[in-house]
């Protein structure tokens, strides 16, 4: 079963939100959002704690332990029913909208009437909001383009929400008797950013007890239709789950078929037509006699077309046929690869655990090295100083190799000012052994100057990533405007890598961004970004995304061995 944690993330949060919408203490609002955030990184599952355990998560105390409490034992939260009961459906759809705030979407309804999405978008194009006071030209633009995110991302779920519920399913589904094989396929096993359903395949002699089994699990609230060679359910969150089994001969074939893409099939089945042969779900047979060539493996039916196995990452049809006829596919990077994360923080900022915990939940990885980048001051709201960071830098110095020899860095993380000027002087930066540099404001800067702020970042001898480079959030908010060839050119002249951010809301950069930068010459780094011991676990979202961008070890500076990856540090400096 999966944790209750995430939920109870999602109640505080629409609660804090609730709050803003209503005219509310922000204060409070502020201490609710911080409650869910630390509820949704704790690594227990609060369904499992009682109130005083509840109280041990930072920034949840009395008040909201005993609300947390209300909901898992009712289902409910009356604060919550009763912020609801005061704000129109309509006002509740507009927030969902990723530019809007919850203010003047209570504006617009009070106003002009307007309660949904569709109206609001009608409104902008008829020019009604053009006297509306705080709706300018630039503000109806920006809710415009947050409309078009809300209609890209429709029905689709993150890739971190598909994959636990695919996991729960799989796992549930290969405990059925019979069952030889359990695996998800489509877009989530190719590791695309969003998911619209879940494809899940069995192979198995009889297909009933598995269809059976998946229309009665917990995670399935309706069972859409139901039949022998395919069910499909929708789950508790929207998702839904379509199950085929198949003869377990045809294992090979139907996992490579129900994994796509559509453009990476349509070019298979081409190569099977040219040679004489049919490509299907159930196997590659001779066109002519229709006897059975490959079946049971995937490597058996690439084989068959003449062709090596595929990495299901690489199947969108953006070069990989031809990479694999001439020889040059990609070894693209795996988990396993990675000898360590260079962008995580502690409590001393906005993560959730201590040093002393990250660094002994990082060691427990297996990681050759760990870096620590908690914010720098010039991120005013985590009240870094100069005695801070270097008292940190000491505790950190003191449990260097204690932890299965793992080598560990002291960095932080810089704010790009809107010049392209960061926190702390050159010669207190000497003193870090690395240092990630992320936009945290100012994104609506016009192309020139957003490229060269990146730019400006990129040239400084102590900037060594630019980390979650166009600080988009999926499905919330899009990246920066910039001439991003520029930025890359940059980066690859002055050997500054760029993150692969692996939080799961970011997956910045995105695989069509990396190819652009990859083609430049760049380097990488797949981070976490880690905020909470749970987020050091979500490397395998950026190492998803990597692979997507053709990325070998080779590209990836935490998947070098220490002393290669100090060297790069290091930016043509000498040491």
């Amino acid at each position: 079963m999966a944790r209750r944690n995430e939920e109870v993330q999602a109640l505080l949060q629409e609660y804090a939100d609730l709050i803003a919408i209503t005219g509310g203490d922000a204060f409070k609002a502020r201490a609710y959002e911080k409650a869910a955030r630390a509820i949704g990184g704790y690594p227990a599952d609060v369904a499992e704690l009682d109130e005083d355990g509840l109280r041990q998560i930072p920034n949840v105390g009395r008040s909201i332990a005993d609300k947390v409490t209300e909901y898992l034992r009712t289902g409910k939260m009356a604060v919550v029913e009763e912020r609801r009961a005061k704000i129109p459906a309509g006002v509740r759809e507009l927030i969902t909208i990723p530019t809007l705030g919850p203010k003047k979407a209570m504006r617009l309804y009070e106003d002009l009437h307007i309660a949904s999405v569709q109206e609001l978008a009608a409104a902008i194009e008829s020019g009604a909001l053009a006297d509306l006071k705080g709706f300018g030209e630039k503000t109806q633009e920006n809710i415009r383009h947050g409309i078009e995110l809300l209609q890209q991302t429709g029905a689709r779920v993150p890739l971190a929400l598909a994959l636990d519920t695919a996991e729960e399913i799989v796992a549930e589904l290969s405990a059925v008797t019979g069952c030889e094989r359990c695996a998800y396929a489509g877009s989530l096993r190719r590791m695309r950013e969003t998911v619209g359903d879940l494809d899940v395949l069995v192979a198995a002699e009889r297909s009933a007890p598995f269809m059976e089994a998946l229309c009665a699990l917990p995670v399935t609230a309706e069972v859409i239709a139901r039949g022998t060679k395919k069910t499909s359910v929708r789950t508790a969150r929207g998702l839904q789950v379509d199950l085929r089994v198949l003869p377990p001969r045809s294992w090979g074939a139907g996992l490579q078929y129900f994994t796509g893409s559509k453009a990476h099939n349509i070019r298979t089945r081409t190569i099977a037509v040219h040679q004489g042969l049919k490509l299907s779900e159930y196997g590659l047979f001779d066109a002519g006699s229709g006897e059975s060539l490959a079946s049971r493996t995937e490597e058996e039916v690439y084989a068959g077309l003449g062709l090596p196995w595929i990495p299901p990452t690489l199947r969108e049809d953006r070069g990989e046929i031809e990479a694999a006829l001439h020889g040059e596919l990609p070894e693209v990077v795996t988990e396993r690869d990675i000898r360590g994360d260079l962008h995580t923080h502690t409590d001393l900022t906005d993560g959730l655990a201590s040093l002393e915990t990250m660094v002994e939940a990082a060691s427990k990885r297996g990681y050759a090295y760990y870096a620590v980048t908690d914010h720098a001051p010039n991120l005013y709201m985590q009240r870094m100083t100069d005695e801070k960071i270097l008292a940190q830098r000491e505790r950190l110095r003191a449990l260097d190799g204690a932890h299965h020899r793992m080598r560990l860095l002291h960095g932080t993380e810089l704010n790009i000012g809107p010049e392209g000027e960061v926190d702390w002087p050159e010669e207190f930066l000497a003193g870090f052994d690395l240092c990630v540099a992320s936009l945290h404001s100012h994104f609506d800067l016009d192309r020139k100057a957003m490229t060269r702020r990146l730019v400006r970042a990129c040239v400084h001898p102590y900037v060594n990533v630019i980390g979650h480079p166009t600080t988009r959030l999926i499905g919330r908010r899009a990246g920066v405007d910039a001439d991003w060839e520029e930025v890359f050119a940059a980066c690859a002249r002055t050997g500054t890598a760029l993150e692969v951010n692996a939080q799961p809301d970011r997956l910045d950069l995105r695989d069509e961004d990396i190819l652009r930068a990859r083609a430049h010459g760049v380097r990488f780094a797949v981070n976490t970004d880690a905020h909470s011991v749970l987020h050091l676990a979500q490397l395998r979202y950026g190492v998803g995304t990597a692979q997507r961008g053709w990325l070998t070890r080779d590209d990836v500076i935490n998947a070098w061995p220490l002393t290669r990856l100090r060297r790069f540090l290091r930016k043509g400096r000498r040491a």
